[in-house]
């Protein structure tokens, strides 16, 4: 009878996590849903009055920012979004206050010195490495974007760390690209667009009115991160906290080098005009990357709880669920848009933008497959090796170094032109994304002793595979038409949910989720009523 007890208490409190991701996951989907139509918006404003050289120049000065960002943030940032949820399972409210603001008595000086840093170097770096001169006024600009970046981390992560998700949500997806779509239209109303330096201008003027809404929202909704903490020996927190974040530093910063270095290889060996292109792709793949995001935001918080109270069988349940949830949702955008690349290009850039057609779908695959085993990221970096996340990711980013280094300049690949090197660009990053999430499954297995696949999955697999040659069909005796892609496209979607449910897909998790999240769904309009 305890046994029993035991057994129910475990269904109840994995059944209370899923309805949390879920619920949580629904308001985020809002949030990510505004984000990206956002974000596209604020893109597609700068293909319209910028040319493809001014985007590819301001991608670059935010690649050349981020990656300090990412060094002098010391991994601190990360470290408090794994701390913090462990001593609020201990109770330990002394100790979280101390290392937030420990943590940002250290941003606040070294955010100084890393903006003078770039401010300084800039024309060095625009002259010597880039070979462009007009990089550097976006590099003085951007300088300034670093010292409130560390300090937004501080805010946006405790946030985060205290599951204040919808709260997260609505600064981080929704009010930050608000800001950046609203200062970009005034200024460019004023008439302040004569070398795209405006472009910077908005980027860092909503980072500052980010980090005063994330400061208010802490002030109100965590106000007891405030308080003072006690003066006691901190040391071995010091070392535990310490120990854990320095790799993350390096990883973050090797982790940036791995997403950034096609845009730094294609700057070295061709153009901006060709970064520019290139990086109207990027972000249409990275579409597939919402699906994760989804879920990531509370399920981190959530399982290194869970292990910190040794509920080992729960955080299994929970992986599983989670990726089936990311496989079954990213599916049908990955196909969409691998058989449509042309279409969405277009469709959000212009035809200036067409040449990225084929690393679109290259760099499609790579995010479909970092989509589908972003839970073993997680848990990896749960267990605390945080050393081992970097080693993998280093080795990634060094093969992808080597490999842009050596197909970039190639003039064919896959018996496509790589003339412009986006196909190298794009190949490189794929092929280095498949190893370092072979790495990543493997360690799941060898240290949790679980793979975070469901076998429900294979219907789902067949399922889509048969809603694709109704695709192909519908595609074969249509004309292609930017409408008529549309209404294939929400047909193919239909499809495919219809036979997700006649073909019996769906577990009792996932219809206790459907119902949760339908509930709060409710619970919403009957708010806007």
């Amino acid at each position: 009878m305890k046994f029993l007890n035991g057994t129910e208490n475990k269904k109840e409190e994995l059944n209370r996590g899923l309805k949390l991701i879920a619920k949580s996951s629904f308001i985020v989907l809002i949030g990510l849903i505004i984000s990206k139509i956002l974000g596209y918006v604020y893109r597609i404003l700068i293909a319209k009055y910028f040319s493809p050289e001014v985007y590819g120049l301001f991608n670059l000065a935010l690649a050349i920012s981020s990656f300090l960002i990412s060094i002098f943030s010391f991994g601190f940032s990360e470290g408090l979004l794994r701390f913090i949820p462990l001593l609020r399972a201990k109770k330990k409210q002394n100790e979280i206050n101390y290392l937030i603001k420990r943590t940002r008595d250290i941003y606040i000086i070294f955010g100084i010195i890393s903006t003078f840093l770039l401010f300084f170097f800039s024309d060095f770096i625009s002259n010597q490495i880039f070979h462009n001169s007009s990089l550097t006024i976006f590099l003085k600009i951007m300088s300034v974007n670093i010292f409130i970046s560390l300090l937004l981390y501080i805010y946006l992560g405790s946030i985060r760390a205290y599951e204040k998700i919808s709260w997260y949500s609505g600064i981080f997806n929704i009010f930050q690209n608000v800001a950046r779509v609203g200062v970009l239209v005034i200024l460019i109303i004023l008439g302040l667009r004569s070398n795209g330096s405006i472009i910077v201008w908005s980027w860092v003027i909503a980072s500052f009115l980010t980090l005063i809404v994330s400061y208010a929202v802490c002030r109100h909704k965590i106000k007891e991160i405030f308080k003072k903490y006690k003066k006691q020996d901190y040391s071995k927190l010091n070392k535990e906290f310490f120990a854990y974040s320095w790799p993350i530093m390096f990883y973050s910063v090797i982790g940036l080098l791995l997403y950034w270095i096609d845009t730094f290889s294609l700057g070295v060996y061709k153009s901006t005009l060709e970064v520019g292109i290139y990086n109207a792709a990027v972000p249409i793949a990275a579409l597939i990357g919402i699906v994760p995001e989804l879920f990531m935001q509370i399920f981190f918080p959530m399982i290194s709880r869970e292990y910190s109270n040794k509920n080992y069988k729960i955080i299994e349940q929970l992986s599983k669920q989670v990726t089936k949830w990311i496989f079954m949702v990213s599916l049908p955008v990955f196909i969409l848009i691998f058989f449509f690349p042309g279409a969405a290009l277009n469709l959000l850039f212009g035809e200036e933008y067409l040449p990225a057609e084929n690393a679109l779908r290259i760099l499609l695959i790579g995010t479909f497959i970092s989509a589908l085993f972003a839970v073993c990221n997680n848990l990896i970096s749960m267990l605390g090796k945080s050393k081992l996340v970097l080693f993998n990711i280093a080795f990634a980013a060094l093969m992808n170094l080597v490999l842009n280094s050596i197909l970039v300049p190639l003039p064919r690949i896959f018996l496509l032109d790589n003339s412009n090197g986006m196909i190298g660009a794009a190949t490189a990053t794929l092929i280095s994304i498949l190893f370092l999430n072979a790495l990543f499954i493997f360690q799941t297995k060898k240290y949790l002793s679980f793979v975070p696949l469901r076998r429900k999955m294979i219907n789902i697999l067949i399922i889509s595979v048969i809603a694709t040659a109704m695709l192909f069909y519908f595609r074969s005796v249509a004309y292609l038409s930017i409408i008529n892609i549309l209404l294939i496209s929400m047909l193919f979607v239909l499809i495919y949910s219809i036979l997700l449910l006649v073909s019996k897909s769906l577990d009792e998790n996932d219809w206790m989720i459907i119902k949760a999240v339908w509930r709060k769904a409710k619970g919403y309009k009957k708010i806007g009523k």
